[in-house]
């Protein structure tokens, strides 16, 4: 089967060891039909840890693409290593793509190989994306993990949807948010705060939003959606849990509508550094 470039997605998956980048790559490949059963590190039966020592140790030695199709969009997924010991195979994964993913635990929280990552990232200017994972732990705090989020790396992050009954789901803010109460925080606030932050992007926009009054939809919001992704004024947050698969639809989803294809996404750092090269050293 061929593929166009808009149908494309190129998405690296990083973040700190035990945030859960491998089961939530096994939960989204079961959900899209990739594969029939949900592979298990305990049991050493996941598609990215395949090598006997990462079966052994139970995390990532190295990278691995992991690829489906969901809605007629083909999905490249990278899953890499946590562990600082292999920050370089990690990083050499960034030329490849155009949006970063990078995957935090609701049970644990920020540290500081996460804080680089996201650092690696901007400085590449990668569209990204935060995923907050097992948001049905017990001991998770999801609202604590969002404000920190904001702390760290600024007011642009922004929830696309929120936890719901415990953890046991999640509510969209983005696409339809209409429907049950989010565990913290407010759906309908949290629907205004990504607007708000998009539409400050496209003049014509803004106009019919706040002087007309007029409802933007996602399809609208599309374009200026796709420039705040690359010029860092937006990153978008998702919660979920790959246990149980809560929010994996809704991630899915958001990979398929929201993520760049690689005609969208900034141009690699390392061809804008060649471009900025004289010609003579070329």
């Amino acid at each position: 089967m061929g593929y166009t470039t808009s149908g494309i997605r190129n998405i690296a998956l990083v973040g700190q060891a035990g945030a859960g980048k491998t089961s939530i790559v096994e939960t989204l490949l079961l959900q899209a039909g990739a594969t029939r059963s949900r592979g298990s590190l305990a049991r050493g039966t996941t598609v990215s840890d395949f090598d006997p020592q990462e079966k052994r140790l139970l995390h990532s030695l190295d990278s691995t693409v992991c690829s489906f199709d969901f809605n007629g969009t083909h999905i490249n997924l990278i899953d890499t290593p946590g562990y600082p010991d292999f920050l370089g195979k990690t990083l050499s994964v960034l030329e490849s793509v155009e949006a970063v993913a990078l995957v935090v635990s609701a049970a644990g929280g920020l540290d500081t190989f996460t804080e680089r990552m996201m650092e690696f990232a901007r400085e590449r200017e990668l569209c990204r994306i935060v995923i907050v994972n097992k948001i049905d732990s017990r001991d998770a705090h999801s609202a604590e993990i969002l404000q920190q989020l904001r702390e760290s790396f600024g007011p642009e992050c922004l929830p696309l949807n929120l936890p719901a009954g415990g953890g046991d789901s999640v509510v969209d803010c983005f696409f339809q948010p209409h429907g049950r109460a989010a565990d913290f925080s407010s759906v309908e606030a949290a629907h205004t705060q990504i607007i708000d932050q998009v539409v400050e992007l496209d003049e014509k926009l803004m106009a019919l939003y706040l002087e007309q009054g007029e409802e933007i939809s996602p399809d609208q919001l599309h374009d200026p959606f796709e420039q705040a992704l690359r010029e860092g004024h937006l990153v978008p947050v998702c919660f979920t849990s790959a246990e149980s698969g809560a929010g994996i639809q809704e991630l899915l989803q958001v990979f398929e509508r929201l993520m760049p294809n690689p005609a969208e996404g900034n141009p690699r750092l390392s061809s804008r550094v060649r471009a900025r090269r004289p010609s003579a050293l070329r």
